[in-house]
């Protein structure tokens, strides 16, 4: 069975049509949506800016909010839980065979 999932997702009145895996769905169109969202808060702010301002602004405001995440400490300590319980699992499955 093909896992791919043809879809449309609109960000700022433009259609883009994607192939993607059907388990990707939500994540895509929560982005989409909050990027649209992010969008029209700008356009209210800024009404005197072009298309092409807005979307650099709220592509530079959501990629400061990814940036932030991947430096915070919570991030961090739990990126580093994970690759302990990994170790953790691989010493299990080595141990077992």
């Amino acid at each position: 069975m093909d896992d791919k999932l043809a879809i449309k997702v609109n960000i700022s009145d433009r259609v883009y049509p994607l192939k993607i895996n059907r388990d990707e769905e939500e994540n895509i169109r929560k982005a989409a949506k909050l990027i649209n969202d992010k969008i029209t808060q700008y356009k209210q702010v800024f009404r005197d800016k072009d298309a092409y301002d807005i979307l650099a602004m709220a592509t530079l405001h959501l990629g400061i909010q990814v940036q932030s995440m991947d430096s915070s400490d919570s991030f961090k300590l739990l990126s580093s839980e994970i690759r302990q319980i990994n170790s953790d699992l691989d010493d299990y499955i080595k141990n077992k065979r």
